[in-house]
């Protein structure tokens, strides 16, 4: 499993990328600063680095300057600072990537999976499978007992989510908060309409409703 270390102050963003990250087959360390990122990445040897730039105590640009005398590990800088003069700033550093906040997830998983091929580094889990359903995360596809289903991409990002995480169960928001993004202020009920409709599409019922909490996909398939 390919470890990924983020270094963010922000908690929010810290959970949301690890449930991401996670979904993905990564495997997730987090920092909360640049003191702890440095040593998080001695402690962790990750495989690649999401960095946020504003930061308590050493900012992202003095953590990748710090790391590159000592690694060529990749880096991704993600940070709402997105002018010209620091994304310039960043590639100087030897940073890989630069990723101006806010972000679709979906693309920054992309953009990480490049990375992580240009470094010779290798992909994270290229199939989720649940009983009879499958789903091909590099190509995505869904097939269920050797049927394609047609998928839009949120539907696919929602149910790659209850896969990933089978047991656990979602509130809407979460599921906003991970499929959508945490910059999504519409009607939290566009949760439902998708999940309905993925519903409509499959033989089985795979996605339960939890009453007065949410939605989630058993650990283990009845089917």
């Amino acid at each position: 499993m390919l470890q990924i270390l983020v270094i963010e102050d922000d908690k929010d963003i810290q959970e949301v990328l690890k449930n991401y990250l996670t979904a993905e087959g990564y495997g997730v360390a987090l920092a909360g600063d640049g003191v702890e990122g440095i040593a998080a990445f001695h402690a962790e040897n990750p495989d690649l680095v999401l960095l946020d730039i504003m930061m308590p105590k050493i900012d992202g640009f003095a953590v990748c300057e710090l790391l590159r005398r000592e690694s060529d590990v990749p880096i991704i800088m993600v940070t709402a600072r997105d002018s010209m003069e620091d994304q310039v700033r960043g590639l100087k550093l030897l940073a890989d990537d630069y990723i101006s906040k806010p972000f679709d997830m979906p693309v920054l998983m992309c953009r990480i999976a490049a990375v992580l091929r240009r470094a010779g580094k290798g992909q994270a889990a290229e199939r989720l499978r649940h009983g009879i359903l499958e789903m091909d995360l590099e190509g995505y596809h869904v097939y269920e007992e050797g049927r394609e289903i047609e998928v839009t991409q949120k539907e696919f990002e929602l149910l790659r989510t209850f896969l990933a995480n089978k047991g656990r169960v979602f509130t809407r928001q979460q599921l906003l908060d991970e499929v959508w993004g945490m910059d999504y202020f519409g009607d939290e009920r566009i949760v439902d309409t998708h999940i309905k409709n993925l519903r409509k599409k499959m033989d089985s019922d795979y996605i339960q409703t939890v009453r007065g909490v949410g939605y989630r996909v058993e650990k283990e398939c009845q089917k």
